[in-house]
């Protein structure tokens, strides 16, 4: 059985683009933050994801202590703290047992000698930034997918984490054991042979509906409405633009593409990366890509609605996305097909397609589903649940189960399949320079121009 390390070492050397396990060991392995005493975490954005996963899910090892929490709604920064407390109240039965600091700019938390590491569950375009400065604070980080924006950005950020050696795992949950160990079996007997050479990969993911325009609105006084917005271009304010006041529901940004991609992210980043995982193509991406989508035409949410992907591989594998197959991922091999998915979506406000699977996981025929793996073959890493690899990860200073160029990679594939979207042609991707061949203009979509002075150099 090979070694995490060695497989992702064996992985990376195989992949078109090496990259070398870090070696490099942070200042904070040693002295009185050394990985045998608790980890101090320190908590970017605390809204909806945060609250209902990322904290609770690290909060529960003993071995995390979050300390501190910064976002720019000095509201819900207020209730962060408030909630991370009370967590704690509850869990030790004593009322003053950690003192939360709230921060405005996360950029003066990560001045903090005593914060080891870092949660970043911020809207999309605020993730690759925060990345990047917490690892040149050297803390260590969880990420909310998608890993970027745009490709550009990922790949600056990968290369940041690499250079660093800091311990970073991006929240693709559906590597680990819990509470989806379907993922990793089914990604398991693929990789294994168990229905021969993959041909095709069929994705199930809904679009976004659409929404009626939206009127400006005063900035709330507890809002730093122009940090929030960061690199991309000033706009008026209004509260379905940003996230809600009065409650931590489906926030309004996931829906306008000045923040994210839509759903081809949302979604696509974690079953995209299954896919990757099941075919061995976690280091590099797609070949050649085509597609179509509905884009609203007025209103102010504009990510895609329904819409169809294609996608090539160097292996010949060929990679269908759509909301026309059920939630979840099929891999079709020369000797049958296997079928996974999560069984319900992640919230009950999570779009659906109507199309959703009956069973969590299912092959052409049951019998594959109870092959045993023998020891000489492929054993993928087992994580027990993504928060609790991360802490584990911090501690022994291993790869997590779902590093910085895995979760670059993902999001390549998402972002190079949104950008076909826009364009009336197949697009050829080069996954080893990261660039599409003779194509200019789906070059100039590999990054966007970024607001004076929250862009990364």
């Amino acid at each position: 059985m090979k070694s995490r390390r060695k497989f992702l070492k064996s992985s990376i050397i195989g992949a078109s683009a090496a990259f070398a396990i870090p070696t490099i060991v942070p200042s904070t392995v040693f002295g009185k933050n050394a990985p045998s005493n608790r980890i101090n975490i320190g908590q970017i954005g605390i809204g909806r994801i945060a609250r209902s996963h990322d904290l609770p899910e690290t909060m529960k090892n003993d071995v995390a202590q979050v300390i501190a929490v910064s976002d720019v709604d000095s509201k819900r920064a207020a209730k962060g703290k408030e909630f991370i407390e009370k967590y704690y109240a509850d869990k030790t039965g004593k009322k003053d047992y950690v003192n939360v600091t709230t921060y405005g700019d996360y950029r003066q938390m990560l001045e903090d000698p005593n914060i080891d590491a870092v949660i970043i569950s911020t809207p999309d375009h605020w993730h690759a930034k925060p990345a990047i400065d917490a690892a040149h604070a050297g803390k260590d980080i969880y990420l909310q997918k998608p890993a970027s924006l745009t490709i550009s950005e990922g790949r600056k950020m990968s290369d940041v984490i690499h250079r660093t050696g800091v311990v970073f795992q991006v929240g693709s949950q559906q590597r680990s054991l819990d509470p989806w160990p379907q993922f990793h079996r089914a990604c398991e007997l693929v990789r294994n042979g168990r229905i021969g050479e993959i041909k095709e990969v069929y994705i199930g993911l809904p679009g976004d509906p659409s929404g009626d325009e939206e009127p400006e609105m005063p900035i709330p006084v507890i809002l730093d409405y122009d940090m929030w917005l960061g690199s991309t271009p000033m706009v008026y304010y209004t509260e379905k633009r940003v996230h809600p006041q009065n409650d931590f529901s489906r926030p309004g940004w996931l829906r306008c593409e000045q923040f994210g991609a839509g759903m081809i992210t949302g979604w696509g980043a974690h079953h995209i990366d299954t896919a990757h995982w099941g075919m061995g193509t976690e280091f590099t991406g797609p070949i050649e890509v085509e597609a179509e989508a509905e884009f609203p035409k007025s209103g102010l949410w504009n990510v895609h609605g329904d819409f169809k992907v294609t996608a090539k591989y160097a292996n010949g594998a060929i990679m269908h996305i759509s909301g026309e197959y059920p939630n979840g991922v099929k891999f079709v091999g020369a000797e049958g097909w296997i079928f996974v998915a999560r069984g319900k979506p992640v919230t009950s406000s999570d779009p659906t397609s109507g199309n959703e699977a009956k069973k969590s996981l299912d092959a052409s025929n049951p019998k594959i589903l109870d092959s045993v793996i023998g020891p000489d073959e492929i054993h993928l890493y087992q994580s027990p649940e993504q928060h609790k690899n991360w802490l584990d990860c911090i501690k022994s200073r291993e790869v997590t189960i779902a590093p910085a160029e895995v979760a670059h990679r993902s999001c390549t594939t998402c972002l190079v399949s949104h950008i076909a979207m826009k364009l009336p042609r197949k697009l050829y991707w080069d996954p080893v320079n990261e660039r599409f061949k003779n194509d200019d203009e789906a070059n100039s979509m590999l990054e966007r121009p970024q607001r004076h002075p929250w862009g990364i150099a």
